[in-house]
């Protein structure tokens, strides 16, 4: 634990590591959103989430000497490891992400120069140090619940993303506070946000709800078909009319998941099967 809490507040972080660190941080980030085998898993998160990036910043404030020392070097950190996400990807790929995506992720560039200035008051481990705190963990308490639902629908996928959330939640207040008082309220208030975003997603766990076959395109049904998954734990698949297209469509509200197989029959029991491979939010559909 000693060697966690040097992280908050025991490192000399000059201006050349947080350039380095800068640079690795985006090249990183940048690989990591290119390799296929890490697309859909935890090692790519932080490619579109926060929870890393929080982690880095509160680094950063906790090892600067001042309020401005804070702000200066959060806002220099940003400001080269995440255009450097998109540049090196777009070198590579001849893309243009720089264009199209970093605009959303600068507006929060900007928001670290005011975040690191009043973040840095948490070091003088006062009761309001909590109330600067809050808002992170609950920043963090809602990535943590949006992994937990991908968890769930695409276990083991982002669990290493989901147990992250947690852990960076409980030690927070407990490595930035000092006082006693604040690092068991902060707890307290971490504790909370699991419990309440877990039982949130318990309670409404995650489907995917689509179109996965229409009619007039390369197979023929109407309202007189029926439509099954081979394996029911995945979920549930419908035909319906679509009025606004005038056309039959399989509807699917999926479960979790996977690869499986599903049937269209028609009424005089014809039967047509296909594979099928859910993700989370993507499908892909084979006639066999």
């Amino acid at each position: 634990m000693e060697k966690i809490r040097k992280l908050f507040g025991g490192i000399d972080l000059s201006w050349k590591k947080v350039i380095i660190w800068a640079i690795a941080a985006g090249a990183y980030t940048a690989i990591m959103a290119m390799l296929p085998i890490a697309r859909n898993t935890s090692f790519a998160d932080l490619t579109v989430s926060f929870e890393v990036w929080i982690l880095f910043g509160i680094i950063i404030i906790m090892n600067s000497r001042s309020p401005v020392d804070s702000a200066l070097k959060c806002v220099v950190f940003f400001l080269i490891s995440q255009p450097l996400v998109y540049l090196i990807q777009d070198l590579i790929n001849q893309s243009s992400l720089f264009i199209t995506y970093y605009r959303y992720w600068f507006m929060w560039t900007v928001a670290t120069v005011p975040m690191g200035f009043i973040g840095h008051y948490m070091k003088k481990d006062k009761w309001w140090g909590l109330l600067i705190l809050t808002p992170i963990l609950i920043l963090l308490g809602d990535q943590f619940s949006g992994y937990l639902s991908k968890t769930m629908f695409s276990f083991p996928r982002h669990l290493l993303t989901t147990v992250f959330c947690i852990i960076t939640l409980i030690i927070y207040p407990l490595c930035i506070f000092k006082n006693k008082i604040n690092k068991i309220l902060g707890t307290a208030v971490s504790g909370l946000i699991i419990t309440v975003m877990t039982v949130l997603c318990l309670v409404n766990p995650p489907v995917y709800s689509t179109d996965i076959l229409s009619d007039g395109e390369e197979y023929n049904f109407d309202g007189t078909y029926s439509v099954y998954l081979t394996d029911e734990s995945y979920g549930e698949l419908n035909i319906r009319y679509e009025e606004a297209i005038e056309s039959y469509m399989v509807h699917a509200e999926f479960k979790k998941a996977g690869k499986t197989e599903f049937v269209l029959e028609s009424p005089n029991g014809e039967k047509t099967t296909f594979d099928i491979e859910i993700e989370r939010d993507t499908f892909d559909v084979v006639k066999k």
